[in-house]
C-alpha cells in the first residue's frame, strides 16, 4: 500500500515538474492530447465503452483546473472533452450529434468540476503563498533575534579582554621598576588575551557566513575519526594543559559534513568543558552512532550548569547574564555558533545536566538532507 501512495506521489512531482516549463495554454494543449491519445488505447484495447473515456476526461480536467492559474482553462478543457467524447467515442462515431441524451448533463458535471477544483486550487495557492510569507517572516525574525544576542554578547565578550590587553600593555609601557619576570607574565596575559579575540573572530565570521548567504553548506563525505583527530588536535595547541578521554567506535563513519565548521564545534565545545566546568577531572569525548546519525557527547564533570540556563544557552546571551560560569569570558557566542553551525547541517543540538557535570550532544545525520 505504501509503495503504491509513494508512486502516486512520484506521478504528481513528476508532472509538476513538467507544468514548471511550460505556460497554462501549452499545458492544457498536451493534457488534451495525452488524456486523448490515451483515450483511444482504452478505447480500442479495454472495450468500446464511454464511460471509462470520460473518467480519463475528467481526470485530466482536474488536473488542468488544478496547475493552470485562470478559471478559462478549465472552462474550456471542459467544453473540448465533451465534444471529445460526442465526437470520436459515442456511436457515430466521427459525428458531432449532441441530440443523444445526457450530453447536457455530460457537460453541465465537467463544467462544475472545472469551477470547483479551480476554486480550491486558487484558495490552495492563496493560503501557501501566506503560509511561505508568514515563514520567511519568521525565519527573518529569528535571524535578527539572534544578531541581537550576539551584539549583546559580543558587548561583554569583547569589552573584558580589550580592556585587559589595554590595561596591562599601558603597564608594561609605563612602568619602569618591572622585573624581567613581571613583564612576561604582563606579555603572556597580553597573548593569551589576544589568542581569544582571534578565536571570537574566527566565530563571528563563521556564523556570519551561513546566515547571510542563501547557499546550502559544502558537504563533503569525511571521516569522523580524521575530523576528530584534527579538532582535538588544535584544541590540545589551544589548552595544552587539558585532559581528554577519547571513546571512538571501531568501524569508520563516514559522515557528509563541512570538516572545517564541525571542527570548530568540536573545538568551541571542548573549550567550554575544560575552561569553564572548573573541574581539573578528564572531559570525555565520545561517539555513538545508529542507521539515520552520529552523536558526538562531551561530557565534563563539573560544575554543571544552571537549571535556568539550559533552555536558552544557545541564543547567545549566555555571557551577558552569567558570571558563574566564567568570570572574565562567556560561552554564549561560542555555543550560538555551534547550534548555528549544526542546523545548517541539519543535525541537533543539545545540553543536559549531569551529576556531577553537564554534557552536550550534537548528532549529524549519516546521509544528506537537504533535498529531504
Amino acid at each position: 500500500m505504501s509503495s503504491k501512495i509513494i508512486n502516486i506521489h512520484s506521478i504528481f512531482l513528476f508532472l509538476q515538474k513538467i507544468r514548471l516549463k511550460m505556460n497554462d495554454f501549452t499545458y492544457t494543449i498536451l493534457l488534451i492530447l495525452c488524456s486523448t491519445l490515451f483515450a483511444f488505447l482504452l478505447f480500442f484495447f479495454a472495450g468500446k465503452n464511454s464511460t471509462n473515456i470520460t473518467l480519463v476526461y475528467i481526470l485530466a480536467l482536474i488536473l488542468t483546473s488544478r496547475y493552470t492559474d485562470s478559471y478559462r482553462y478549465g472552462i474550456c478543457s471542459s467544453l473540448v472533452y465533451v465534444i471529445l467524447v460526442n465526437y470520436f467515442f459515442t456511436y457515430p462515431y466521427f459525428t458531432l450529434d449532441f441530440t443523444l441524451s445526457g450530453y447536457p448533463i455530460t457537460f453541465f458535471v465537467m463544467l462544475i468540476i472545472a469551477l470547483i477544483t479551480s476554486a480550491a486550487t486558487s484558495h490552495l495557492k492563496i493560503q501557501a503563498k501566506l503560509l511561505s510569507e508568514r515563514e520567511e517572516m519568521l525565519q527573518k525574525a529569528d535571524k535578527e533575534k539572534m544578531r541581537a544576542n550576539l551584539l549583546r554578547a559580543i558587548s561583554h565578550d569583547l569589552r573584558t579582554p580589550l580592556t585587559s590587553i589595554i590595561g596591562t600593555a599601558a603597564t608594561y609601557l609605563e612602568s619602569n621598576t618591572l622585573s624581567d619576570e613581571e613583564r612576561t607574565v604582563l606579555l603572556k596575559h597580553i597573548y593569551d588575551d589576544s589568542t581569544w579575540l582571534l578565536h571570537m573572530v574566527e566565530n563571528l565570521l563563521s556564523i556570519t557566513r551561513i546566515q547571510d548567504t542563501e547557499t546550502k553548506v559544502k558537504k563533503t563525505e569525511e571521516a569522523v575519526e580524521e575530523v576528530i583527530s584534527e579538532a582535538i588536535s588544535r584544541f590540545k595547541n589551544r589548552q595544552p594543559d587539558a585532559i581528554l578521554e577519547v571513546k571512538i567506535p571501531d568501524e569508520l563513519l563516514v559522515v557528509p559534513m563541512d570538516p572545517l565548521l564541525i571542527e570548530q564545534v568540536i573545538i568551541n565545545l571542548l573549550e567550554n568543558a575544560w575552561v569553564h566546568s572548573h573541574s581539573t577531572h578528564a572531559v570525555t569525548f565520545s561517539i555513538t552512532h545508529n542507521s539515520e546519525e552520529v552523536a558526538f557527547h562531551i561530557r565534563d564533570y563539573g560544575i554543571g550548569l544552571p537549571p535556568e540556563q539550559i533552555s536558552s544557552i544557545f541564543d547567545g546571551m549566555t555571557a551577558v547574564s552569567t558570571q558563574t560560569i566564567d568570570g572574565n569570558r562567556g560561552m554564549g557566542i561560542g555555543l550560538s555558533i555551534c547550534k548555528t553551525i549544526i542546523e545548517a547541517h541539519k543535525g541537533s543540538i543539545i545540553v543536559k545536566n549531569c551529576n556531577p557535570g553537564a554534557e552536550f550532544v550534537f548528532t549529524l545525520p549519516k546521509e544528506d538532507c537537504y533535498e529531504c
